[in-house]
């Protein structure tokens, strides 16, 4: 059985997802994901699994930026896609972020990559797995934790409020498919990576796509200033 420091959500999510805590698929993903810790190191700490949903809740979230595994250095991962703590060094997808960022609404690279404060006003920073063993990237997928997300993303869906949509390379672009009402909006591209950032990442202009959407639904435009 998961031990109750494996779950730590708050908020609106917590009832949200109780079905999903007590599903079957659920209880044996946390038994996997306590068994790995004992044997190997996984990110992000336990603590931390979760801190997506407890930085943004349901009611607030306005944006979605779908990342896939956690990060799987050391110190990297703390619950938010594409960031990391305020100390440790910028990765390169989060580098080629602040210079799309830098170019598309003149905001300049922070010397950190920590994007709580972006979570604070409602851009909800979802992996789509939410751990990873250290230095084995796609590790834990395929062991439940995509249901777990893709239930998160049909709740959003379903909600009367638009949302806004980042799906950043061939496996964020994947979660399309469940999308299916048409108050919300979708932005796509190629992911950040240094390995296809060149190849439509730069110059997609997401970050006035989504504060002029924002705008045109009468909500406050997203402050990206990190410094």
């Amino acid at each position: 059985m998961p031990n109750s420091q494996q779950i730590e959500i708050k908020a609106d999510w917590n009832d949200l997802l109780s079905e999903q805590f007590a599903a079957d698929y659920f209880l044996e993903l946390m038994q996997f994901v306590q068994e790995e810790r004992q044997r190997n190191e996984v990110f992000p700490p336990a603590s931390r699994v979760f801190a997506a949903l407890n930085e943004t809740s349901f009611a607030a979230t306005r944006v979605v930026i779908l990342g896939q595994d956690p990060y799987h250095g050391p110190g990297q991962a703390h619950g938010l896609c594409f960031s990391v703590p305020l100390d440790v060094p910028i990765p390169p997808s989060l580098a080629n972020i602040f210079t799309e960022l830098r170019n598309d609404v003149g905001v300049a690279p922070p010397p950190h990559g920590c994007l709580t404060s972006w979570a604070h006003q409602g851009v909800l920073l979802l992996n789509t797995t939410l751990t990873v063993r250290r230095g084995a990237p796609a590790s834990h997928q395929a062991r439940g934790w995509e249901v777990f997300t893709d239930h998160i993303i049909s709740l959003l869906d379903a909600r009367a409020e638009p949302v806004i949509f980042v799906l950043w390379g061939n496996q964020a672009r994947r979660k399309k498919a469940l999308l299916e009402c048409p108050q919300h909006h979708v932005l796509e591209s190629p992911h950040p990576s240094p390995l296809s950032a060149h190849r439509g990442f730069f110059g997609s202009k997401p970050f006035s796509r989504i504060n002029e959407t924002l705008i045109q639904h009468g909500s406050n435009a997203i402050c990206w200033d990190l410094m």
